[in-house]
């Protein structure tokens, strides 16, 4: 979940808060995007400024215990940046390293600057190579020790970074990511807004759920909600598929701890139980 800070997300953590109450979610985590210095990664409109983060924290503490009176629990973390050159994340290791969130996502964000620009300079061209070299960055950040959950871990398929993404066509290097999750003792995050564009489908693909259920990889779940009304998007239909697949529970983070719950068993629109971002 997002703030309007970030520049492209609407509503008030406490409407966040209310919705999640609506859809009989009883926890919710707050994961705005980091601040970065460099401005290929995207600054007004797709991230907050380093000026705003002390407003950011006290925002969701504000909100946190609005939110408990009518039983919801709000945690706040941080969506923070995966990227292959180390010079880049100094900024942002200083901001982790700095404050006290609940939890930390590691996304690869392909479509920004940053990333293409990347993919440019070492002359990264075609689709087969892009993709390849997308998920060998995020096994080199589940292996980083930074983040609790690898966020929508095949975004690479959308916002036309690259024409078809076939998941068995990059099976190898795709479970070597899994593996470095499982090895890491870290999550990967299920993230139900991938219905909502490009291919329509859940991030990760169901083809990538299998194997990790297959790996043993823990999951965490989220809406990414941008608005309130997308709180809890498509979780009934969602939980059915990851226990299709075999998962039977999930994980949240409170001050970085992973604590695991049953997957709830969905029956109706407010069978959701408890999530994260």
């Amino acid at each position: 979940m997002h703030t309007p800070l970030c520049g492209h997300a609407l509503g008030h953590p406490i409407e966040y808060a209310l919705a999640a109450r609506d859809q009989g979610i009883d926890l919710v985590t707050i994961t705005c995007h980091i601040p970065m210095e460099w401005a290929d990664f995207g600054q007004a409109g797709i991230r907050m400024a380093r000026e705003d983060l002390d407003l950011y924290i006290e925002m969701v503490k504000k909100a946190a215990v609005v939110a408990s009176d009518f039983g919801v629990e709000m945690l706040c973390g941080i969506e923070a940046e995966v990227f292959p050159d180390e010079t880049h994340m100094e900024s942002m290791d200083a901001v982790l390293a700095a404050y006290d969130f609940d939890f930390v996502l590691g996304s690869l964000h392909a479509q920004c600057p940053s990333y293409r620009g990347w993919l440019k300079q070492n002359k990264v061209k075609d689709d087969a190579m892009i993709i390849d070299s997308y998920f060998r960055h995020l096994k080199d950040g589940a292996e980083s020790g930074r983040y609790d959950s690898m966020s929508h871990p095949d975004v690479i398929r959308t916002y036309g970074v690259v024409e078809q993404f076939e998941p068995a066509e990059h099976e190898d290097v795709i479970r070597e990511f899994l593996e470095a999750v499982v090895d890491a003792d870290i999550c990967i995050e299920v993230n139900t807004s991938g219905l909502t564009k490009g291919d329509f489908e859940v991030h990760p693909d169901p083809l990538i759920l299998g194997w990790a259920a297959e790996m043993g990889v823990k999951l965490t779940m989220g809406s990414d909600a941008h608005a309130p009304g997308s709180v809890g998007q498509y979780f009934n239909t969602v939980q059915a598929l990851l226990r299709e697949k075999g998962f039977r529970d999930l994980h949240y983070f409170r001050g970085r701890k992973r604590v695991r719950i049953d997957m709830p068993v969905p029956q109706d629109a407010k069978a959701v139980g408890s999530f994260g971002s």
